[in-house]
């Protein structure tokens, strides 16, 4: 009872400890793959707590590769093909061309640089392509560089996952195979077969799920899970017939459903990528607690010219040579050329077959594991800790989105976006209706035609580049959706919407009400028509939040508030943000003129002077 309660414990540790990296990572904008490597290390041979090889045994190999299968498969689900549109022939050029190159370099750079037999310089190269969505993937959440950077090393990255494992397969099988057939062309036509098995059977498990899930042979509440049995059943399949082509199985499996239209898409691609950020945390605290003092200290002074040769020549090289007739910008190769963190897959590839190699006897191979961890720790700091900062050197660095997206062109709509404009807020309205859209033009205010959702979706419109949304249309339903719909992508704080019910009331799931009194649409268009317009007061010593207060009249109150960095946080039924000195505080008002309330209030005092 108390192994079972320890295990439960060290499970609920990991998961504790991986999420908790990845929410810190968000708070201070540090990359999360570093943090979540050194949380690993400090639980596994600093503190020695969790010891994956003594608690989890015979487990620990089939727990990480499904889990890799899952991520990978999750990483399919955001290929794309429209994607290709821009970054198509470069991402062809990086698979064919690249690869290969970095594959033979690195086969040099481990001989040279590590000293390893060529056999096992061969087979490290060919796993040291891979990069993996499980390190690209955390990392591009912090990034903004351009869409076509992004899809690149996305596309790279998830596509090399598999061509890497199968590089090591092959080469493995070379150098244990004592037929007389053992020449290069018998193993990779072996190797080839089986992938294109593998292929087809991936194909034929997307096809089957788009061709199931349409036509309700499938209940909405068992979709989910129906998924995440055949990924882990066609995985299987596939690595039963060849060891890793399961991972082309899982790819082409998520790439297949990526580009062909089922109901409840959204909603699975959602549950498939909370899944794989809980799994990548998870796995990723297990494998970097499994680096033991033995294993460190196996590391030997001449390995760090490999690392070197791999950081500014492998890499660099390959995708320079890829690229060099590409309509790729110089300063985006540049950016490519530098960022290649390994991961999971890399770890865990490299780990198998060295206790294969071992096994076999094969010398050099109990170099491969502290080789892998020394590249995986050496590439997530610094690439992790750098992209930002080369990127911003760069000039591809796009910067926090500090935007505003208006969706829902009406009168106050639109004077809402004049007065944000005028104080230097990057703001866009969008609606499906170009005659509602010309007033907005008109004033020379960015808009975008079309209907939201489909607009995000298909990656026609970057929600990164916006940090609040205001959904104003009059339909109450519609904004309601979007609200729902986008609420995960964009975070439920940063979404505000219009209500059509007067009461002002938020239904849960369906995000927050703007303006403090929840303010229905009617009665803003009613106010707006009467004249109410939106005005703008600073915040200063003098002038302070409760003076303001003061002065606003019956049924006025704030919209939102800029702050001196940059951001602009809404007022709702459930947001009242704090107004401080230096802040710029927007708010509704009526037609008066200062002068007229002044009067007023002056008028008022009398009266009451006089009573």
């Amino acid at each position: 009872m108390e192994i079972v309660d320890s295990l439960m414990v060290k499970i609920a540790l990991i998961g504790l400890l991986g999420i908790g990296a990845q929410w810190v990572a968000w708070r201070t904008g540090r990359p999360a793959i570093a943090l979540m490597l050194i949380v690993g290390i400090i639980a596994g041979p600093v503190l020695g707590i969790i010891d994956p090889e003594r608690d989890f045994g015979a487990l620990q190999e089939p727990i990480i590769k499904l889990a890799v299968a899952v991520i990978l498969f999750e990483g399919g689900l955001s290929l794309n093909f429209r994607e290709l549109r821009q970054a198509g022939g470069a991402v062809t050029m990086m698979v064919l061309i690249a690869g290969p190159i970095a594959w033979i370099l690195g086969t040099a750079a481990a001989h040279y640089g590590a000293g390893l037999s060529w056999e096992i310089s061969a087979l490290l190269g060919g796993i040291m392509i891979v990069t993996g969505p499980t390190v690209i993937g955390p990392m591009l959440r912090t990034l903004r560089v351009p869409a076509r950077v992004r899809n690149i090393l996305k596309w790279e990255g998830i596509v090399n996952d598999p061509i890497g494992a199968l590089l090591a397969v092959g080469i493995y099988a070379y150098i244990t195979y004592e037929g007389p057939d053992a020449n290069i062309a018998v193993i990779s036509m072996d190797v080839l077969a089986a992938s294109f098995i593998a292929g087809l059977l991936g194909a034929a498990l997307g096809f089957a799920i788009t061709w199931l899930f349409p036509r309700g042979h499938v209940p909405e509440y068992l979709k989910a899970p129906f998924l995440l049995v055949t990924v882990i059943a066609g995985f299987v399949i596939a690595d039963l017939i060849k060891h890793e082509t399961g991972l082309i199985t899982v790819t082409v499996m998520g790439v297949v459903l990526a580009n062909r239209h089922i109901y409840s898409s959204q909603a699975l691609h959602r549950f498939k990528e909370d899944l794989a950020v809980l799994l990548i945390s998870g796995v990723f605290i297990i494998l970097s607690a499994t680096l033991d003092w033995e294993t460190v200290q196996q590391f030997q002074a001449r390995f760090i010219i490999f690392l070197v040769l791999l950081l500014f020549f492998v890499r660099p090289i390959s995708v320079l040579v890829a690229l060099l007739f590409s309509s790729v910008p110089w300063r985006e190769r540049l950016f490519i050329a530098w960022i290649a963190p390994r991961g999971i897959v890399a770890v865990a590839i490299t780990g198998l077959f060295a206790l294969r190699l071992s096994e076999y006897g094969m010398p050099g191979a109990e170099a491969l594991v502290p080789l892998s961890f020394a590249v995986v720790i050496a590439t997530i700091f610094a690439h992790g800790f750098s992209a930002a900062w080369v990127a911003e050197k760069l000039g591809i660095e796009e910067g926090k989105g500090e935007g505003v997206l208006i969706v829902g062109a009406t009168r106050w709509s639109i004077a809402l976006g004049k007065l944000l404009k005028s104080m230097e807020i990057d703001v866009m309205i969008a609606d499906t209706s170009q005659f509602a859209l010309r007033r907005a033009k008109q004033e020379e205010i960015r808009i975008h035609r079309g209907d939201i959702l489909d607009e995000a979706h298909n990656d026609n419109i970057d929600l990164g580049e916006f940090q609040h949304l205001i959904v104003a249309t009059d339909d109450d339903s519609h904004n309601q959706l979007i609200t729902a719909d986008l609420g995960p992508e964009m975070g439920f704080d940063q979404i505000t919407r219009l209500s059509n019910d007067s009461r002002g009331k938020s239904k849960v799931g369906y995000g927050r009400i703007l303006f403090e009194s929840g303010a229905d649409f009617t009665s803003l268009l009613d106010r707006e028509r009467a004249g109410w317009r939106f005005s703008k007061t600073r915040i200063t010593p003098v002038f302070s939040a409760e003076e303001y207060r003061r002065n606003l009249n019956d049924d006025e109150e704030p919209l939102a508030v800029h702050k001196e960095d940059g951001r602009l946080l809404f007022f709702a039924t459930e947001a009242r943000p704090a107004i401080e000195t230096g802040d710029v505080v927007i708010s509704f008002v009526a037609p008066d003129t200062p002068e007229e309330r002044k009067a007023d209030r002056a008028a008022k005092e009398d009266e009451k002077s006089a009573e």
